[in-house]
């Protein structure tokens, strides 16, 4: 979305294998000229982030839980325009689609003491596409059509990266430099969140499973329900019997579950019947808390509005936030807990 955890699994679920026994993996990982835990966090951040108890291991946790369904706790990860962003790349698969690619290779190229020492290092790492990866059309907050033409002739048509133009994004992304640079911008991510999570509990208190429940929706999604959707769901929380409470839980299982069956539901063919069978049994087992029910909730609240793509993932960001409020899930295959009373 393990400790922690934009959601696009299914056309990386078959690589996975492949390039997560060689690939740069997630986490505080020693630099590759051996320095160790070579990755800084800014001090100014590190001490806000800890007011709400997430600290220099948390962080890293965060990013591998982060990593794994995207692109199985690779540094780099690259995928090609199967989704219509173009490009993916990253532990967050940052991508040229939404814009949030080209501010990591700006802030790449602006670590470099000079322009030379810049070129040298591009032209080393990707010597066929790096002139225009970095190339002002590739860097506009709305790539040109020169880049995007450019981009697409590395991959077939069905979106596939062809081997040179995903050497070339493993080996940028894997670079010491721009493993900072990922750090950085996750880090900036993590403060957003502090502030999400006073408006969206302002009752408190924030525990550690809201915590990593926002950081998920936030990484994914973007943002959180709006206060009036938060006040209307909460009021019909209040007024619930027991049996409502359970029947209503038991639903969006259901809900989940039947989104998850339609036609153009992926990156869940591995998870959806494990998932809805063990959850519905822990709602019947009595094993979910208040503060378990209202996340379910607010959840479902977000999730049914994952547009992307016309709304392929809404089953994919539920289930990978249900993981995390429930203890128990399956992501890409990859099973956590059980249903035990």
């Amino acid at each position: 979305m393990a400790r922690w955890f934009l959601a696009l699994f299914l056309m990386l679920a078959a690589a996975m294998p492949a390039h997560a026994a060689e690939c740069r993996k997630v986490g505080d990982v020693d630099g590759k000229s051996g320095k160790p835990n070579f990755l800084k966090i800014d001090p100014v951040d590190a001490a806000k982030l800890a007011e709400i108890g997430i600290d220099r291991a948390m962080i890293f946790a965060a990013m591998v839980e982060t990593s794994m369904p995207e692109t199985g706790g690779c540094w780099a990860g690259p995928s090609g325009n199967f989704d219509g962003q173009v490009i993916s790349v990253g532990m967050s698969q940052w991508n040229f689609g939404t814009g949030s690619l080209q501010p990591l290779l700006k802030s790449w190229r602006s670590r470099f003491a000079t322009n030379a020492a810049f070129v040298n290092a591009r032209n080393t790492l990707a010597p066929a596409f790096g002139e225009l990866l970095f190339s002002d059309g590739c860097l506009a907050a709305t790539i040109s059509t020169a880049c995007r033409n450019g981009l697409l002739a590395g991959q077939d048509a069905a979106g596939k990266l062809g081997p040179v133009l995903k050497a070339e994004l493993v080996a940028l992304f894997e670079t010491d430099l721009m493993l900072q640079v990922q750090t950085d911008t996750f880090v900036k991510l993590l403060r957003s969140v502090q502030a999400d999570l006073a408006r969206v509990f302002p009752s408190g208190p924030i525990t550690a499973r809201k915590i990593k429940w926002a950081i998920d929706t936030k990484v994914q999604q973007g943002g959180f329900p709006a206060d009036a959707d938060l006040l209307r769901v909460r009021l019909k929380m209040i007024n619930q019997t027991p049996e409502q409470r359970t029947a209503r839980l038991k639903a969006l299982v259901r809900w989940y579950q039947a989104i998850g069956e339609t036609i153009d539901q992926d990156g869940i063919v591995y998870d959806l019947a494990w998932n809805a069978q063990r959850w519905t049994c822990m709602i019947d087992k009595g094993l979910v808390d208040e503060e378990q029910h209202e996340l379910l909730t607010l959840t479902f609240l977000r999730s049914r509005t994952a547009t992307g793509n016309g709304g392929r993932w809404q089953a994919l960001t539920f289930q990978r936030r249900a993981k995390i409020i429930l203890g128990v899930g399956s992501i890409g295959g990859t099973r956590t807990g059980d249903c035990i009373a």
